[in-house]
């Protein structure tokens, strides 16, 4: 009887034990509640209610930046219609693309939060100052980013980071062949179509235009050389792979050292060559993937120009 009543308290202590843990463990919902939290605290400038940890770590475009300062002191408003949340209960990690105001202005948004132990340890923010009037396509986001995958869509995690990483490959090597692209894979870079844009357009596209390789499909454009003046893309960060969606949100930095100039375009009659226009630069960048039947159907994107070169991510 001694001996049972020891075992029985055991197994109680053991699935309370389970227990602690699984409220320790945020699932999903409670990932995008947390995010939700965090953005009105960043929005009221008061983090005073977040969880946040005692040696919480913020960056913001690349600058380690203490809670209270940067955004924190200069938000002015919440989010419209453009959200789009990555949450990865695995990992403990939750991103976030969307459209807040900053100083009355809006800005693109990219937020990254680590939860450990039930607290914010790490939190990113990388931003992009809208110049003009807000492009359509950060009005809301397209239907594809915010649908659930169908069971029978779904690939492993292990795939879905692949393909992912498939397409930094894909644009080094100029080669569109590298990741895999559906037939209909969209990309937006700041709301703005550029890769398999559909819209219509007034007159006749110009061999060698921008708006001639917008309208490629994405796997057609990289190969074509278009993006060869990127030189590398390095500081990959793939941190969240939300099964439940299909999505994979990463940060990562775009370096280019200005050649070659001009750049040698294929597969385009009438051009073998464009002008490398931009010089040496970082652009911090973060992107959001929509992985369906192990294929990349949507890719939305933030980046940030910066002169500067050999930047790190602030996570050193």
């Amino acid at each position: 009887m001694k001996k049972t009543t020891v075992l029985l308290c055991i197994l109680l202590m053991g699935i309370a034990f389970q227990c602690a843990c699984a409220k320790k463990q945020p699932d999903r919902a409670s990932l995008v509640a947390l995010m939700d939290q965090y953005l009105e605290a960043l929005a009221a400038h008061d983090p005073a209610g977040l969880p946040l940890a005692p040696d919480v770590k913020l960056v913001e475009n690349t600058r380690v930046t203490p809670v209270g300062e940067g955004l924190w002191a200069t938000s002015t408003g919440g989010t419209n219609d453009y959200k789009i949340y990555v949450a990865d209960p695995a990992a403990g990690q939750i991103g976030f693309m969307g459209v807040v105001e900053d100083q009355g202005k809006p800005i693109q948004l990219g937020v990254r939060l680590k939860v450990e132990q039930g607290g914010i340890t790490e939190i990113d923010h990388m931003i992009w100052r809208i110049d003009g009037p807000l492009p359509e396509g950060l009005k809301q986001p397209r239907p594809g980013l915010v649908q659930k995958l169908d069971p029978a869509e779904r690939v492993s995690r292990e795939e879905m980071l692949r393909a992912a990483n498939a397409y930094y490959d894909a644009i080094e090597q100029s080669d569109g062949t590298v990741a895999p692209f559906a037939d209909e894979c969209q990309r937006r870079e700041g709301g703005i179509t550029s890769a398999n844009n559909q819209d219509p357009i007034p007159g006749d596209l110009a061999p060698g235009s921008i708006a001639q390789f917008g309208r490629m499909r994405c796997g057609e454009q990289l190969s074509t050389g278009v993006m060869g003046y990127i030189t590398d893309i390095n500081q990959r960060r793939l941190f969240a792979v939300d099964e439940e969606m299909g999505l994979v949100m990463a940060f990562s930095m775009f370096n280019h050292d200005g050649d070659p100039n001009p750049l040698p375009i294929r597969k385009v009659p009438g051009v073998t060559e464009r002008a490398n226009e931009w010089g040496p630069f970082d652009l911090p960048a973060a992107h959001v993937y929509k992985i369906r039947n192990g294929k990349i159907h949507e890719i939305e994107a933030i980046g940030y120009f910066s002169e500067e070169t050999g930047l790190k991510t602030g996570w050193e």
